[in-house]
Parts: structure tokens; sequence; C-alpha cells
């Protein structure tokens, strides 16, 4: 038994000395010296041996258990110095630079047209995107049964009892135009900046969520003349003085008239937004005289603006997340 403490010693020194971090020296310990190893079954055998050998392998056990010990102290201490070694930082070096997001191409342009659009006395106004089928159609003069819901499937969250009671996703930032009516009086001038969704066969140049900003003003004695000059101020100052703008004839259930706002560019026309005069009906729902005030409205959306602008071809670009696409801005 005493060859058997000396060998376990000696194996041990070994496993010790080979130990690369403190886990395994810790593992090491464990297996020589813990309640299951066989130096701890030795000593728990003494009271089985005759006084004379349980005297000299009690000694020798206790020895080889402080010897062990003595020996892992001294280990741990060398692997604790090379690891404070190893984590050491030269403070002259030069910091690592973290990586740092960046504006998406969407939220540039957007500030800038609420720049341009505020030096025009517009005030931002926000409404929820989870919105009332009351506020994003009925009051803007699309009644259930109007063909022209048709062009704006959508998300619906909660089928109530009525329009008072139904929620969707909303199709466009109106329903914040009807919204601020509703809780001002004229004069009114708004815009309303923020993300739509609509059931959309995603592709190159459609998707289901997109941004939008809308504007609205009304006041008395507003015309077409004020609109056209509006919407031709703030193209011009995002996309250049350069641009030429066209005035289309279109419809819209909540501008009468309305018209489609075309741009000159790279040798085509190419349909940039919507727009009109507030349809008369819209003013009457919202408590405002449309024989006192008028007003008009127009929409256009940030991403087709955005890719007008920077010359990007497809609209999931926008939402694929990688840094690599908005660093370029």
């Amino acid at each position: 038994m005493e060859a058997e403490i000396k060998q376990i010693v000696e194996s041990v020194k070994l496993s010790i000395a080979k130990a690369k971090d403190l886990a395994s020296l810790t593992e090491v310990v464990v297996k020589s010296t813990g309640r299951k190893s066989r130096l701890t079954e030795i000593l728990r055998s003494i009271s089985e041996l005759n006084p004379d050998e349980r005297r000299q392998v009690g000694f020798l056990a206790n020895e080889a258990k402080v010897e062990i010990e003595r020996l892992a102290g001294e280990k741990q201490t060398e692997l604790e110095i090379k690891r404070a070694e190893s984590m050491h930082r030269d403070v002259t070096l030069p910091g690592i630079k973290p990586a740092v997001g960046h504006l998406s191409p969407i939220t540039i342009v957007m500030r800038e047209l609420i720049k341009v659009l505020a030096e025009l006395g517009f005030e931002i106004a926000e409404g929820p995107e989870a919105e009332l089928e009351l506020y994003n159609f009925d009051l803007l003069n699309i009644p259930a049964e109007h063909p022209a819901r048709d062009e704006w499937d959508t998300f619906w969250l909660k089928q109530g009892s009525d329009s008072r009671h139904n929620v969707l996703l909303r199709t466009h930032t109106s329903p914040v135009q009807i919204r601020y009516m509703l809780d001002n009086k004229p004069p009114i001038r708004i815009i309303s900046p923020g993300r739509t969704f609509r059931y959309e066969a995603e592709d190159a140049t459609h998707a289901a969520v997109f941004s939008q900003m809308e504007g609205l003003m009304v006041d008395k004695n507003l015309s077409v003349a004020n609109l056209k000059a509006v919407i031709t101020y703030f193209v011009k100052r995002v996309l250049g003085d350069e641009k030429i703008v066209r005035f289309r004839p279109s419809f819209f259930p909540f501008t009468e008239p309305s018209f489609e706002v075309d741009v000159w560019f790279n040798g085509k026309w190419l349909e940039l937004m919507g727009c009109g005069m507030v349809s008369p009906q819209v003013l009457r729902n919202v408590g405002i005289d449309p024989k006192i005030y008028s007003g008009f409205a127009f929409g256009v959306g940030i991403e087709r603006l955005t890719m007008l602008k920077y010359n990007i071809s497809d609209i999931r670009l926008f939402l694929n997340g990688d840094p690599r696409f908005a660093n370029q801005f």
C-alpha cells in the first residue's frame, strides 16, 4: 500500500505538470484527492489495518494529499500568471474601431422632405399604424361598397360590428389627416410620414410594407395653383432644379380634381405621386364647411422617390438589412 501511495503521487505530479489551464488542473485535483479517488479509499480503509500499519499508511497518505495540494497550488499560480500576461493590453496601440450603423436612404430622403416642407410651414402629424376602418376608408369617401377599395387590399387585424370597430394595418397615411382635421380647426398645414401596408405581390417595384409621406393644407381660397406650387417646389428641391414636373389628370376618391405627378427622368416620364384638391365630402365628414374652406393633399412613396434620387433598381434592397447597401448613402 505504501508503494501504491508513492505511485499515486508520482502520477499526479505528471498530470499537474501537463495541465494547460485551470479547468484541466481542477479535474486532476478532483480525480486524485476527491471522494472517489484511490487516495481517499486508502484513508477510509486505514481502520481495517493493524496499529503499526495504520500509523504508517495514514502518515504517508496524508503526506501525499498535502504534497498534491502544494503542487496544485503552485501550478494554479503559474497558470494565473500566464493568463494575466496573455490578457495584457498595450494601451499605446490604436483602439479597435467599433462597427456603427448607418441611416437608411429612406430615412435620409424622408428627413430631407420634412426639412423642405417645414420651410413652407408644414408641421408633422402622426397616427397609429393599426387603424380603424372608419378613418382609413369611410371618412375618406371610400365606403365599403366603393370599387376603389380593391386598389387597397390590406391586412385586417380585427373584424368588429362596424367600421368603428374593424381594425386593419393602414394602407396610407391619409387617416392621420382625418384624425388631425377632427381635432383641429383650419388653417391646417401638416405632413404625415410613416409606414403603410398593402397586400402586394412583391417584386422589384412593389412591397407589402413601404414608407409614405402625405401632405395636407386646408385654408380659405386655396386652389390648384397652390397645390402645383408646393409640389413643384419640393420635387425640385429633392431631385434637382433641372427636373421637369408634369401634372396629369387622375382619380382618387378623396380628392376632386385629382392628379398624378410625373417627373422627366433619364429621358422619360416617370410617375412619382398622387395629389388633388380635398373632396368637399371629406371636408364635411370632418366638420369643415367646404363653402368656406378648401384644401389640397398629396402623397408620395418614399421608396419610389429614393429609388429615383439614387438610381436604385430593386425596392427589396431597402428591407434586406445588408449594411453594405445602407453604407453607400
